[in-house]
């Protein structure tokens, strides 16, 4: 009897690190702000918002891999990749990414600065007229504002806030009587935290001189005067240092009634939490930096070596001197087409759904609509979704206002949505005491779909309006996030909205309960695949079969694997991904009909939309979810259909100019798509969107 070959297993399918990819996104932003095609103005912001993500991401993903690099080794093994090597891995890209940065401020930005006759001064380059008008600013605006704190014997230790800027100071050659007094003290070091927030921002602008324009950062100003603090010493050496903590809370995914307490004190212990980072300014005499080590605790595995300045988010204050042109050209919000711009929106929203597409259109609409049910004698209740609110919300204003005229307002409110927790229980506390039903999340799930509903009595029964978006009810971020919002009161859609606002009363498993919405974590992953499913049996049918995605991120690796069947058997797939992702596009025997690009430009892209051919009768979702796992499987997301086919046309004109950007997309590798294009055939979506939703309003205010 032959023997028969052992088949060799097959090769894993192959899969993006996720953090790397994080880091090639980031990557994507700092090509903006080195592109000369970009108004210089805005290139400084896109610095800022480069810097911004990195923050975050050393308080998030690598504060959490620091974690995992202490676990026991057997307990490591089981993570199926080493956070050791992962750790290294991507340190040494963050490293080559900040020498980058440094350079493209250094030898790109500032002179370009200089050529728009904007000179970003030190105190070497000052005149002396300049350097008498900065020591007289210096006394009148900032020297009171200053507490250094000695580090000497009597400070046992030294803590640091996260993310704020400290200067240091080291003070040498003591001087006249201060050396006969304290002979054996022939240096100092102090640190003070730079007082940004006191001072009203990070930047001074300085007289100008003629076309001459001169902006100074704070931390010089000080450098600048610091004799003036120290007269005693006949040397200060100043230099800065900036520290990031681990910004995960430390709560068990539940919900009770002390979850409001929990995220209280775990907000105060994210202040103090572990040390991520601590940048410092390679100048630095060693001395000073062994101090700031002894007296905070901090270890050499936390030091990353940065420059003179740190924090350069605070470039979002950069003062823009009246510049218009090295700004975008302004892009006011555009009247909605089919939504009325005064009066009543209910009466508009009974006789057909409208989309309503951020930033290009106004939010307010979204407001107006809160308000007017506010004060409709019709509308009995309101019930809504809070993920990240503003500060100053004017929707959780209007959530107040119907409170106030006796309406039932339920409000669903994320707590540990990050870095908003304390805005979210602000306006969760105020809606509580002013009567509204509070509901705090659900048990090991976060909320973060999108929704409103109203319910108004019409002709003897009750009537359902409902809005459903990828965004957030935030006034501030749908100025800059690209998202969409449905306005519908059709009953498929609303009657399956009040489904999803009962689970978060009686909690009962919804599962089956949908026929339009693909609600997580009931239904979405499985019907997601039976959506997929269909498209492989068409492909293997011959028939045309194709899937179009757009998303912030695709990590869950079961979903990746099923894209990887579905462009095996035929199906053509186009991703358009801002930021992560974990699939590999265009590899032989894996991803052959795959293709992926992403748009990094002005807005922020942050809608979700899923494609399916359905034998050419196309399925459009709009929805609230990543393919993350943890959206997949731990939150409540909402996908909904476009049912009208004249909104389902607009979203694929949309999206379809997405496809077609060659002046913004890049490809997986970070590399432009269409560069080449003539002027003629240029595509840049955002603001080709922005030319389409203006010609169609004002095609139908005719």
């Amino acid at each position: 009897m032959e023997k028969t070959e052992k088949k060799s297993a097959a090769p894993k399918p192959a899969l993006l690190n996720r953090e790397l990819s994080w880091l090639a996104f980031n990557r994507r932003v700092l090509q903006e702000a080195q592109n000369p095609q970009v108004p210089l103005l805005e290139r400084l912001k896109f610095m800022a918002i480069f810097s911004s993500n990195l923050d975050e991401y050393f308080k998030v993903r690598v504060a959490t891999l620091r974690r995992l690099v202490k676990l026991k080794k057997k307990t490591r093994a089981k993570l199926g990749e080493d956070p050791n090597e992962q750790l290294s891995n991507l340190l040494s890209e963050v490293g080559r990414q900040q020498e980058e940065f440094g350079d493209t401020f250094r030898n790109s930005l500032l002179p370009a600065l200089r050529d728009q006759h904007i000179h970003l001064v030190a105190e070497p380059d000052l005149s002396e007229e300049q350097r008498r008008w900065v020591q007289q600013y210096f006394e009148q605006h900032v020297q009171d504002l200053l507490s250094p704190a000695i580090l000497d014997d009597n400070l046992h230790h030294l803590f640091l806030k996260d993310q704020a800027v400290y200067l240091t100071f080291y003070l040498t050659e003591p001087t006249g009587e201060s050396r006969k007094k304290h002979h054996d003290e022939t240096e100092r070091v102090m640190v003070m935290e730079l007082p940004t927030k006191r001072h009203g921002g990070r930047f001074v602008q300085l007289p100008a001189e003629g076309d001459e324009r001169y902006v100074m950062f704070l931390d010089d100003v000080i450098r600048c005067c610091a004799h003036t603090l120290f007269p005693k010493f006949g040397k200060v050496q100043v230099h800065a240092i900036k520290l990031s903590r681990d910004a995960e809370l430390d709560i068990q995914e539940e919900v009770s009634g002390n979850l409001m307490a929990k995220i209280k004190s775990s907000l105060q212990k994210r202040e103090t939490g572990y040390p991520a980072r601590l940048l410092y300014d390679p100048a630095m005499p060693k001395q000073v930096l062994k101090a700031i080590m002894q007296k905070t605790g901090i270890g050499k595995d936390e030091l990353v070596e940065g420059s003179r300045y740190h924090n350069f988010r605070d470039f979002f204050g950069f003062p823009d001197l009246g510049l218009s042109h090295l700004v975008y050209e302004p892009h006011p919000p555009l009247p909605h087409p089919t939504l009325p711009r005064t009066g009543k929106m209910i009466p508009a929203i009974a006789e057909r759904d409208h989309l309503l597409n951020l930033p290009y259109q106004s939010f307010d609409y979204v407001t107006r609509f809160i308000t007017e049910a506010a004060l409709d004698p019709q509308v009995s209740s309101i019930s809504i979704t809070l993920y990240r609110v503003s500060s100053k919300s004017e929707v959780a204003k209007a959530l107040l206002k119907a409170v106030k005229h006796g309406k039932q307002v339920t409000v669903v409110v994320e707590l540990k949505a990050r870095f908003d927790e304390e805005s979210n229980m602000y306006w969760a506390e105020k809606l509580q005491k002013a009567g509204a039903n509070v509901i705090y999340g659900v048990p090991e799930l976060k909320v973060h779909s999108k929704m409103l509903l109203i319910t108004r009595a019409e002709e003897g029964h009750n009537r359902l309006y409902a809005y459903l978006s990828t965004g957030n009810f935030n006034e501030v971020t749908s100025r800059i996030y690209a998202d969409h919002g449905l306005f519908t009161s059709d009953p498929r859609l609303t009657g399956e909205v009040g489904e999803v606002f009962r689970y978060f009363q009686d909690r009962l498993d919804k599962t089956g309960q949908f026929e339009h919405l693909l609600v997580a974590p009931f239904e979405l992953r499985e019907r997601l695949n039976a959506l997929i499913d269909a498209e492989i049996k068409r492909a293997r049918k011959g028939e045309d079969a194709y899937i179009i995605l757009k998303l912030n991120a695709l990590q869950d690796e079961r979903m990746i694997l099923k894209l990887y069947e579905a462009s095996e058997a035929g199906v053509r797939i186009e991703l358009l991904i801002r930021g992560i992702s974990c699939l590999i596009p265009g590899r032989d025997g894996q991803s052959t009909n795959i293709s992926q690009r992403g748009i990094v430009d002005r807005y922020l892209e942050h809608a979700r939309i899923y494609v399916f051919g359905n034998g050419g009768d196309e399925k459009v979702y709009v929805a609230s979810s990543d393919w993350m796992a943890r959206n997949l499987d731990r939150r409540v997301e909402v996908a909904f259909p476009i049912l009208q086919p004249e909104l389902r046309a607009e979203v694929r004109h949309l999206l379809d100019l997405q496809r077609q950007d060659n002046v913004k997309s890049r490809d997986w590798q970070n590399n432009f798509v269409g560069q080449d294009a003539a002027e003629a055939g240029r595509v840049r979506a955002q603001f080709d969107t922005y030319a389409y939703l203006n010609k169609l309003s004002r095609r139908r205010a005719r």
